[in-house]
C-alpha cells in the first residue's frame, strides 16, 4: 500500500498500477469501435514484437551453429596435421587443410593454439605475439564458449583435449570472431523490424476496416432509431444482419406498445372530461337560475371546478403525449402563425411584433403544446406592452439538444416579488385586464413535463423577458 504521507510513494504506486485493462476501463465512454481497434491493435503489436524477438534469437542461434561447424572443420584440419609424425617433430606443423588466410593475418580475429599443461606448443601467426587464454576443462573433452580475445575482439572458442599415441594429451583451441555474426544479426533484426512493422500497420488497417465494416449495421440501426424519434419514420428498419434483427423487432414492438398505451390514456382522459363536463354544467346552470347567496357561491365554485378539471386533464394529456416516441413539429411555422394571430387579436393596440428565429429547429413534442406556450406568452406581452414585442427562437448552447424561446415587451415590467406571484396558479396582478391567471402557470407545467424550464427576467426593451427552454431536434 502507498504511504499517504509520502508523495514519492504515491507516485510510484500510480506508475506501477497502470495496466491496459485499467486504461480500457477508464475509456468506458469511448466508442465500441475504438475499443475493438485498441485491443486488436495491442494484441497484434505484442504478437509481432514477440515474433520478432523469436526470429532474431533463432537467426543468431543458427549463425552460432554455422560458426561452430566452421570451427569444427578447422579443428579437424589441425588435428590431422598434428597426427602426422612430421607434425609431431616440427616446431610448427604444416596446416595445409585449413586454407583460411585469416589465420596468418595479425590480429585478424581468427586464431588457433596447441598447448600442453599451459605451455604453448604451436600457435597461429595471427596471434602476433599474443596468446589465447584457455579455461580449465575440468575433465571435459570439449568446450565451447564466448570469450574476449586479443585486441578486445569478441570470439567464439572451441577447445578440445586430444591425446596422441604415446604422447601426453594436448589442448587444441581455435577461435573465430563473432563480429560478422553480430553484424548479420543486427542487419536481420532491422530487416525483421521493418517487415513486421509494415505487417503490423497492414494488420491495424485491416482491423480498422473490419471493425468499421462490421459495426456499420449498428450505425444504421442508430440512424433508423433517430429518424423514428424525430417523427420521420414510424418504425425501425428490420433489414439488418441476423444478430441485430431481433433487436430491431423488439424495438418496433416497444414503439407500438408505447403508442397503444398513450392512445389508451388519451381515450380515458377524453372519457373523464366528458363524464365531468355534463354534471358540472348542470350544477352551474341550476345555480345561475337563483340569486340567493348559496346559489351564487355554488356557481362560483362550479366554474372554479370546471377550470381546475380542464387544467389537470390537459396536464394529463401532455404527460401522456410527452412519452410518445417520435413526436415532433417544426417550430418556425408555429412562431410565424401565432405572431400573425396576436397582431389580429390585439389590432386595437397595433403591437409591433418582431421575430428572429432559426428555421431549422424542431420542437420535440406536440405542436399544440408549443402553441399553448407561445400563445400565452405573446398574449401577455401584447396586453402589457406599449408598442413593441420581440420573439426569438434559437438553438440553446448546451450539452443537450435544446431550444430557447424568448418573448420580450417594452411595457412597465415586473418587480422581483411580482414575478414570483405571476407564476402561481390563479394569480392576477391586474384585475382590470381580462384573464384567469392560469396562463403562466400552464407554461410552467408544460415546460416541466418536457424536461425544460421557464423563467421571467428584465428585457432590454424595458419590460418583461420570458424565457422558455424546451427539447429540440435539428433538421
Amino acid at each position: 500500500m502507498p504511504d499517504k504521507n509520502n508523495p514519492d510513494s504515491q507516485d510510484l504506486h500510480v506508475a506501477f498500477s497502470w495496466s491496459p485493462i485499467r486504461f480500457i476501463r477508464r475509456k468506458q465512454q469511448a466508442s465500441l469501435a475504438w475499443r475493438l481497434i485498441f485491443v486488436a491493435g495491442l494484441w497484434a503489436l505484442v504478437s509481432l514484437v514477440v515474433a520478432g524477438a523469436i526470429l532474431v534469437a533463432l537467426f543468431r542461434e543458427a549463425g552460432e551453429k554455422a560458426l561452430d561447424k566452421r570451427l569444427e572443420v578447422h579443428m579437424t584440419a589441425i588435428v590431422s596435421s598434428l597426427a602426422t609424425e612430421d607434425g609431431q617433430k616440427q616446431k610448427k606443423p604444416v596446416l595445409r587443410g585449413i586454407g583460411d588466410p585469416r589465420f596468418t593475418m595479425p590480429l585478424s580475429g581468427w586464431y588457433w593454439t596447441v598447448q600442453r599443461r599451459g605451455d604453448v606448443l604451436f600457435e597461429s601467426e595471427s596471434l602476433f605475439g599474443d596468446t589465447l587464454r584457455l579455461q580449465d576443462m575440468k575433465g571435459k573433452l570439449e568446450l565451447k564458449r564466448n570469450i574476449t580475445g586479443p585486441a578486445g575482439h569478441d570470439l567464439r572458442l572451441l577447445q578440445k583435449r586430444i591425446q596422441f599415441s604415446g604422447l601426453q594429451p594436448v589442448t587444441i583451441a581455435i577461435a573465430g570472431s563473432t563480429r560478422e555474426l553480430g553484424e548479420s544479426t543486427a542487419s536481420f533484426a532491422w530487416q525483421a523490424a521493418i517487415t513486421l512493422g509494415v505487417l503490423g500497420l497492414g494488420l491495424v488497417a485491416a482491423i480498422f476496416l473490419q471493425v468499421r465494416f462490421g459495426l456499420r449495421p449498428l450505425s444504421e440501426l442508430q440512424e433508423s432509431l433517430g429518424r423514428v424519434r424525430q417523427g420521420k419514420e414510424e418504425q425501425v428498419q428490420e433489414d439488418l444482419p441476423k444478430e441485430l434483427k431481433p433487436l430491431a423487432v423488439e424495438l418496433n414492438a416497444l414503439i407500438h406498445s408505447n403508442r397503444e398505451v398513450v392512445e389508451h390514456s388519451r381515450t380515458q382522459v377524453g372519457n373523464l372530461a366528458h363524464a365531468l363536463k355534463t354534471p358540472l354544467s348542470v350544477i352551474a346552470n341550476e345555480a345561475r337560475s337563483s340569486d340567493e347567496p348559496l346559489a351564487l357561491k355554488v356557481s362560483e365554485q362550479a366554474d372554479l371546478m370546471r377550470g381546475q378539471v380542464q387544467h389537470y386533464l390537459e396536464k394529463a394529456r401532455m404527460a401522456a403525449q410527452r412519452r410518445v416516441i417520435g413526436v415532433s413539429c417544426e417550430a418556425a411555422p408555429v412562431v410565424s402563425r401565432m405572431s400573425r394571430a396576436m397582431e389580429k387579436i390585439h389590432r386595437d393596440k397595433e403591437p409591433e411584433i418582431t421575430v428572429d428565429m432559426d428555421e431549422t429547429l424542431l420542437f420535440r413534442g406536440e405542436q399544440q403544446d408549443l402553441e399553448e406556450i407561445l400563445g400565452n406568452l405573446l398574449d401577455n406581452a401584447c396586453k402589457w406592452c406599449d408598442k413593441k414585442v420581440s420573439v426569438t427562437l434559437k438553438n440553446n448552447n448546451s450539452a443537450t439538444s435544446r431550444i430557447s424561446l424568448i418573448v420580450e415587451d417594452d411595457g412597465p415590467g415586473l418587480g422581483a416579488e411580482e414575478k414570483k406571484r405571476s407564476l402561481r396558479r390563479g394569480q392576477r396582478l391586474d384585475e382590470t385586464v381580462p384573464g384567469t391567471g392560469l396562463g403562466l402557470s400552464i407554461i410552467v407545467d408544460i415546460a416541466g413535463i418536457y424536461g425544460g424550464s421557464f423563467e421571467l427576467g428584465d428585457s432590454e426593451l424595458g419590460g418583461v423577458k420570458a424565457t422558455v427552454i424546451l427539447p429540440s431536434l435539428t433538421i
